[in-house]
């Protein structure tokens, strides 16, 4: 008796192709010899779209990312930056200019002040990559960091098959290089006063030290050749040697002004993600982004705006440890362990407080030593200006610096509002010192004079500290982003997330999933608030509020699919969003967020 044949496998339903929206933006394009580009113009070529913004530390590290996938395909691939912008400062043109300069930004780039292109794709959170097919369809998308390898596998996926179907197009690019400017200083972050009275500036864009006069102008001469990437905070310690937060590197490094010698004294040069060690010997823990450094309490503090946390390094025992911040980005006081930061980026230090500019929440915090962190100013990821006056309705534009007066108060480089304000803590209140700046980022004291590092204008500017501030007219401002309409009641969270192509979920040691939800104000959610594995969440939204923003974190693990592969390489992707969230009948119950997914073409 002959078996029944068996039923043959339903084949598996393929999605509706999408095809890509046209790319459009009111800034115009950068790096194309003034051409404006359109799709049609990328037609067989694979195309990826990055969205981005350069206040974003999460996008800085994806344009590193992308580097070396740029410059193996680039005769088949086309990476195309849209300049998607949070602050009013980054819808400035000039200001996206400097920015694709200062990052050495090798690709076109679309300016998109009022956020057209991205409302086209549905972006929800800075950085999201976009792929587009040769034949002009979108086949995936990605939020936030560690896509790469995924993004170059489908590549390599999207060469073999448009080749033989005669849909690829080879050959050079659209990219055209700008003419190089000759300055002495390009892009200078931070700078600090030696004990001989000159000023040693880190000149990030040209990746070294650069030692000055005391005027501020003369050069004495360059330091490091090939030693740092992209350099920020400089902070003298007790042995005279100066510390360098050597930020692309992900790595501190001591310069001797006597000796000129350099050394690397933590950070392994990877950089750091969760689940990797956050303390031990300083050579062997990785760093994420280190942007400025401090000396305070007999140890090195380090702004690790990477991760949203402040570290320290011991000298005497070679170690870091993790001080405060949990990596959530946001605006949260209390115990150094429970409190939030996003994106420090500046340190100083005084007796018995080190503050802190906490660039992405434009605010000025401090932490005393009882470890307890504390806001002077500020309220938020989404809340920013220029207005003077009582600390809490003062406001602040992305400030990257803070400089410790005599007096007891704080110089403040408030870097998007290109002015320098001063905040006293005896009056609780904010004034303007300077306008007119372009971009501080940092300055240093001289005296009776403060040395501005104008990073935008590749200069330093020297100013006597005013006995008083400059009036100038309130300013306020809330990010343009649309807050998303949700309905009353029960929302369903979906954070989507598959597997690159030949990998699988990391399950070996547990739960390869992490999802953390918190919402501001917090009496927003009734429930579904905290910390899970499953990257799904039933939040209940309170009735008494209607507007206000959730938080989401969330990261995935995956490794090779290989069983006989003994050591699998795995991949961490992570991502947060703040998601501006207004209550309305009509709203939806569903918010599904992208952490990596595909389109099958």
């Amino acid at each position: 008796m002959n078996d029944p044949a068996p039923a043959p496998t339903p084949a598996p339903r393929r999605r509706a192709r999408v095809r890509a929206p046209e790319l459009i933006g009111k800034g115009g394009w950068l790096n194309t010899g003034g051409k404006d580009l359109t799709l049609a113009d990328l037609r067989g070529r694979i195309t990826i779209l990055d969205f981005w913004t350069f206040c974003c530390i999460n996008c800085l590290h994806v344009l590193d990312e992308l580097r070396e996938l740029e410059e193996k395909h680039r005769d088949t691939t086309v990476i195309i930056g849209v300049h998607s912008p949070k602050f009013v400062h980054e819808a400035e043109h000039q200001a996206v200019a400097d920015a694709v300069e200062r990052y050495e930004v090798h690709h076109p780039v679309l300016d998109d002040p009022e956020l057209a292109t991205w409302k086209q794709y549905a972006v929800r959170a800075w950085p999201t990559l976009v792929v587009i097919d040769p034949e002009g369809y979108v086949v995936a998308q990605h939020a936030g960091e560690g896509h790469a390898h995924a993004i170059e596998r489908l590549v390599e996926q999207l060469e073999i098959e448009h080749e033989a179907k005669g849909t690829l197009r080879r050959g050079d690019g659209p990219y055209v290089p700008p003419e190089p400017v000759a300055t002495d200083l390009r892009f200078p972050g931070k700078a600090v006063r030696l004990p001989s009275g000159r000023i040693l500036v880190s000149d990030s864009t040209r990746h070294q030290l650069v030692e000055l006069e005391s005027d501020g102008e003369t050069v004495v001469r360059r330091i490091g050749d090939g030693d740092f990437r992209e350099p920020q905070g400089l902070a003298l310690l007790p042995s005279g040697k100066v510390i360098v937060a050597d930020t692309v590197n992900h790595a501190l490094r001591t310069f001797d002004p006597g000796t000129g010698a350099i050394e690397r004294v933590a950070g392994t040069g990877r950089q750091w993600w969760q689940g990797s060690p956050t303390s031990g010997p300083a050579l062997e823990v990785d760093l994420s982004s280190p942007w400025d450094v401090a000396w305070w309490q007999g140890k090195v503090w380090i702004a690790m705006a990477g991760v949203h946390q402040l570290w320290t390094y011991d000298p005497e025992t070679g170690t870091v440890e993790v001080a405060a911040g949990t990596t959530n980005e946001g605006l949260v006081d209390g115990p150094a362990a429970e409190a939030w930061f996003a994106q420090p980026s500046g340190l100083a230090a005084t007796e018995d407080r080190l503050w802190i500019a906490d660039s992405e929440t434009s605010a000025l915090r401090w932490i005393g030593t009882d470890g307890v962190v504390h806001t002077a100013v500020g309220s938020g990821l989404f809340d920013f200006g220029h207005r003077d006056g009582e600390a809490g309705q003062a406001l602040l534009q992305h400030p990257l610096g803070v400089t410790a007066l005599p007096d007891g108060s704080v110089a403040v480089s408030d870097t998007y509002n290109h002015a320098l304000r001063r905040y006293d803590p005896a009056t609780e209140t904010v004034t303007t010192l300077a306008t007119d700046l372009r971009e501080p980022s940092g300055a240093v004291l001289d005296g009776d004079e403060i040395v501005v590092v104008e990073s935008a204008r590749h200069r330093l500017t020297r100013l006597r500290l005013p006995e008083e501030a400059v009036r100038v007219e309130a300013v306020a401002h809330r990010t343009q982003r649309a807050a998303t309409e949700v309905a009353p009641g029960t929302l369903r969270l979906d954070v989507v997330f598959q597997a690159p192509e030949g990998q699988k979920l990391d399950t070996r040691y547990g739960p390869s999933t992490r999802l953390l939800v918190s919402s501001t104000p917090p009496e927003l959610l009734a429930a579904g608030e905290g910390a899970g594995t499953d990257l799904f969440r039933e939040l209940e939204l309170n009735p008494a509020v209607t507007e206000g923003v959730l938080h989401v974190s969330a990261m995935a693990a995956s490794c090779d699919d290989d069983p006989a592969n003994e050591y699998p390489a795995c991949h961490v992707h992570q991502q947060d969003w703040g998601v501006p969230v207004r209550v309305t009948p009509d709203g939806v119950a569903r918010l599904p967020l992208m952490l990596a997914g595909m389109d099958e073409g």
